[in-house]
Parts: C-alpha cells; structure tokens; sequence
C-alpha cells in the first residue's frame, strides 16, 4: 500500500463529494451568535471526536470509527481512502508591551474586532491507495502522525502598529488506519470492506484532570470521516440496497459512523462515511451561499438574525474566529434578492392528473372551500352528530367543556390550557376504537381559522369535565 497523490481522475470525483465532506467537517463549528462567550460555544465539537485512548476509558466518548460496506470491484481495482479531521489549535492573545514584550491577556480590542481565546481547528487530510487485492486476509496498515505546531501572528491596528499578537498551539496526534476486505458467499462476486480510523495519541491525562474534556481535545481527531473511491467497481447503497444484498447490508458493523453513496446521483464508485447519518448522494442546497457552521443551518432564519446583531456582538464575532467573521460579513453583505432566494425550495414537482377531489394534499393544505372531514370514508360514523357520556352527561359538537389535560402529559404544551373552557367541534373515533373530541380553546383567536382548515386540538373523555353552567 502506498500514500501518493490521487490520481486525476479519482481527484476529480473527490472533489464534487469534498463539498459535502466539508459540511460535515464543519458542522456545528461555531454556533450562532458566533461569538466564544456564548453558552453554546463553550463545550465545543460534537461530531466524530475521537479522543485518545487514555480519555475514552474514562469517559463516554470513542477512540476509533469501524465502517463496514459493500463493494463490487472489477479487475485491478485500487481503492483511495482519504481520512478527514480537525486538529486543535489552542489560540491565545497577547498584548504589545512598550519594553517590545507580550503578555497574555484574557481580550484585546480592535476597532473592528474583540479578540479573544478560542480552540481553532485546523484541517487535516491523510490520503492512502490500497490495491483491492491486497485488502483481503490480515489486511492492510497504515499509521499516521501530525506532529505539534507553534506559530505566532502579529496584530495590528488601523494604522498598522503592532499591538498584540496570536499565539497558536497544536499537539502531537497519531493515529492509523486499518484496511481489510473478504468476499460474501453468493452467485455475485461482493466483498465486504472493513474501515478503522483509531487515535493512538499516547497521551494521559494530567493528575486530578480525569473528567477535564477540554484537556483531551487538543489530541484528538475532530470531526472525523472517511472518503473511499473504487477505481474499478462500485458500491451498493447500505441505505437502499437491492434485495439480494438485504441480509448482507444488515450483517455489517458501523460503529459511531454510517457510510452513504457520495458524489454524483446514479454513480456508486465513491462512499462518504459519516458521523452524522446522511441520505445516498447528499448535496449541499445551491440557495446556500455560505457556510454557516450551524446544527440547523437554517440559512434564511440565521442570516436574518446574525444581520440584527448589535455591533459590539459582531466585533466579537469577528475576533472570535475567521470563519465566524466570514458569516458576520456575508449576512452583512448579502443583497435583498439573494436572501429571498432562502425563502423556501421547490425540489421536485409531479404532474397531477384529473380534477382535484376537495381533500387535502400532500402537505396537507385543505382549501377553505372543501370540507375538511370526509363523509363517505366510513358511514357508521359522523363527527358532527356523535355523542359520548361525560360525567353522565352526552357531549358532541357545540358542547362546551373544561380541559384538565394532566393525565397523560402527551403534549407539554396541553399543560397551558388546565381549567380552559373550549367548545367540541367533532367527536371523532380512530381505529383502535378509542374515542377524542376535536376542541376550539374558548377566547382563542384563531378559532375560527381552525374552524375552516379543520386544525383543531384533540383530547380524550376523561381529559375533559363538563361545567356545572355548561352554557
């Protein structure tokens, strides 16, 4: 096995499935509002750490990935693996003192930016090619070190004087890739591909530190995730495989990672495995403009809301990372009709034949002229005229009722509505034979919207009590 440069080819399809890749590299990154005093920035990384060794046995997290999948290599068929992560980068900021020295300094205020300590991730790569055949028996190694950096870059102000300096620290991580493959019993010639990313960092942590994730991260794999092309063949989806392979694709291992079809719809040669589950060939959306390095990456909402920072909480922004001063300056720029482009997507439509027939559609918009309950679906049974005993006493439609929801808690928000007067809309059966009252909350002022769309709110009998003045 050897660690040369991809070949052209094999570069050229990477690089399409690179822009997801990235995506999940980066994903919750650097979490809106983007600044590193936020709460939700301060236990940082969350996807595909692998911590060393010493630091798994005493906690939750992992110190390996195990992907298994299935493959159909032709002859000669090579197989290029490239393991992606972040390492760590531990900045600290320093303050220009008149004698020509540093200190270290907790901030340090530019006109434009606060600057700030903040763990940057640095991207790394390590790229191998095994030849297919070389996988099957024992299989294949291949270890890796990314040695410790320690760099330094100057700050300076809007006259360009020298004022601080960064100061960017890196540990040693070592880690090593295991390849191998055996060939499935069957009529058809498949081979099922076993792929280990382990961190074998030898590192320890300090004394009276066992529980401190914060020490650990700097010699860890964060984010990690594998690329694997055939040269020669192909893979077949672990997500819809075809029948014959069911039981096979059920039979593989994937531990803390789930291996997808990647790159472009209705090739099978390339596979991202992934610590975040995606669907075969996922695509970043071409309405997004940029990354946005959030969980939800709801890029309109967060667009609008990082542009309604206040100006010191983008400074802060900006000082705490250049990606999150890239997204400050993106929202910041991002003209009228760009934005409205993410508001919402058409991604496939289908024709529909014949006249519309008045219920609702796929989404479940009814229009206001149909009605929103279907009288000939079952004639035993009519919403609008049935009846149920509560407290002795029939209710149905027009019915007025108090709700006392805290029997089952199925709904937190149900809590909100105890001792609230509401007037039954429908009695309804479902097909477990239980019985539920469609219901209006009395004084809500969408009630009569509710009315039209058929939306109402649903509770059982004996979540409802019947007033003594039921008027």
């Amino acid at each position: 096995m050897t660690a040369p440069a991809f070949a052209p080819e094999t570069e050229e399809r990477l690089a399409l499935a690179r822009q997801v890749a990235d995506a999940v590299l980066f994903e919750g990154y650097v979490l809106y509002p983007y600044r590193a005093s936020a709460a939700k920035n301060r236990l940082r990384w969350q996807f595909g750490v692998l911590v060393p060794p010493a630091w798994g046995a005493e906690c939750e997290e992992h110190d390996f990935q195990h992907t298994e999948c299935l493959m159909e290599p032709r002859a000669e068929a090579s197989l290029a693996i490239e393991v992606r992560f972040l390492h760590a980068r531990r900045r600290t900021v320093q303050r220009a003192l008149p004698d020509g020295g540093f200190e270290t300094v907790p901030e340090l205020h530019l006109d434009d930016r606060v600057l700030v300590p903040w763990d940057e991730g640095a991207e790394e790569r390590v790229e191998l090619v095994a030849p297919v055949a070389q996988l099957t028996g024992e299989g294949v190694e291949f270890p890796f070190r990314k040695p410790a950096v320690e760099d330094t870059e100057p700050v300076l102000d809007a006259t360009g004087r020298t004022v601080g300096r960064l100061v960017r620290r890196s540990a040693e991580v070592t880690g090593v890739v295991r390849l191998s493959a055996s060939e499935l019993d069957g009529p058809y010639r498949v081979l099922r591909l076993t792929a280990v990313v382990e961190n074998t960092t030898p590192w320890t942590p300090p004394e009276g530190h066992a529980a401190d994730r914060d020490a650990a991260l700097p010699h860890s794999l964060v984010a990690t995730h594998l690329l694997m092309a055939l040269s020669n063949g192909s893979f077949l989806s672990m997500t819809d495989p075809p029948e014959w392979a069911r039981g096979a694709v059920a039979a593989c291992r994937n531990l803390h990672t789930w291996p997808v079809l990647a790159g472009e719809p209705g090739r099978a040669d390339l596979v991202l495995s992934s610590p975040i589950i995606l669907e075969d060939h996922p695509a970043i959306a071409p309405e997004s403009l940029g990354a946005l390095y959030d969980a939800t990456e709801i890029d309109e909402i967060l667009a609008l809301r990082t542009a309604a920072l206040t100006d010191a909480e983008k400074r802060e922004a900006r000082g705490t990372d250049a990606r999150a001063a890239a997204v400050i300056d993106l929202a910041d720029s991002m003209p009228a009709e760009v934005l409205e482009r993410l508001h919402g997507a058409v991604r496939g439509l289908r024709e529909i034949a014949g006249e519309p027939d008045g219920f609702p559609d796929e989404i479940g918009v009814t229009r206001p002229d149909t009605p929103w309950w279907d009288p000939a679906s079952d004639a035993g049974f009519d919403p609008e005229q049935d009846r149920v005993m509560v407290d002795g006493r029939p209710v149905g439609r027009g019915s007025r009722v108090e709700l006392r929801p805290g029997l089952r808690h199925t709904d937190a928000q149900d809590l909100f509505l105890q001792g609230r007067t509401a007037t039954v809309e429908a009695v309804l059966h479902d097909v477990d034979g239980a019985v539920h009252l469609a219901v209006t909350v009395d004084g809500d002022p969408g009630a009569d919207i509710r009315r039209e769309q058929g939306r109402y709110l649903y509770f059982q009998p004996d979540e409802v009590v019947v007033p003594e003045d039921p008027r």
